[in-house]
């Protein structure tokens, strides 16, 4: 169902369309949060108070750009606003701060980063189950490929096969996206999408 779908329905008091936006953004909200304030429990406080302050002002609300933009823009301010209290205690923190209220482009380039982390775990959760488990093994808890065959009681080889198998697969998908960097992924996002 297209955003500007869910948006008629919720104004039309439909909280079964509340759910159906908070089920599409939340994960990717509290990734994108998480690399403004670095702290994955205040990220998600931040996005819960955001999408239920947009469940609560939905009659009022009017969105200019896109249903996502609008949720992305208001967890970056609520992000930028809690930085600002911080800073007294985090010195480093307000400096985060300023840089970010200043520099627009470094909030769409984290906003397309978090799309494209997105992307790449769904095409990841899409891999036949053993092959995700040998590649997450390998590139995410940073295991040897023999040490994934003794684990799983199979060759080598077949380590370095299903291994292969996900990196084509997620090559054919991304084209020019992919690099080392983004294969990799960043700890918070995988701490988010990979442990809940």
């Amino acid at each position: 169902m297209k955003d500007k779908d869910l948006l008629q329905r919720l104004s039309s008091g439909d909280s079964k369309a509340f759910q159906e936006i908070f089920m599409r953004y939340y994960q990717q909200l509290v990734v994108f949060a998480s690399k403004l304030v670095y702290d994955l429990d205040q990220s998600r406080d931040i996005v819960q108070e955001v999408i239920v302050n947009f469940y609560e002002k939905r009659d009022n609300i009017q969105i200019h750009t896109s249903l996502k933009a609008h949720l992305y823009q208001s967890v970056r301010n609520r992000c930028l606003n809690y930085l600002k209290r911080e800073q007294t205690i985090r010195t480093h923190h307000s400096n985060i701060f300023e840089e970010r209220k200043e520099h627009h482009q470094e909030f769409k380039d984290l906003m397309e980063e978090t799309e494209l982390e997105n992307r790449i775990y769904h095409v990841i959760n899409s891999l036949p189950k053993q092959c995700q488990k040998i590649f997450e093994m390998s590139r995410f808890d940073g295991k040897s490929n023999a040490d994934i065959a003794e684990e799983l009681n199979i060759s080598k080889r077949t380590v370095e096969t299903q291994i292969s198998n996900a990196l084509k697969k997620i090559r054919i998908k991304f084209f020019d996206h992919m690099t080392v960097v983004v294969i990799s992924l960043s700890c918070v996002f995988l701490k988010i999408l990979l442990h809940g």
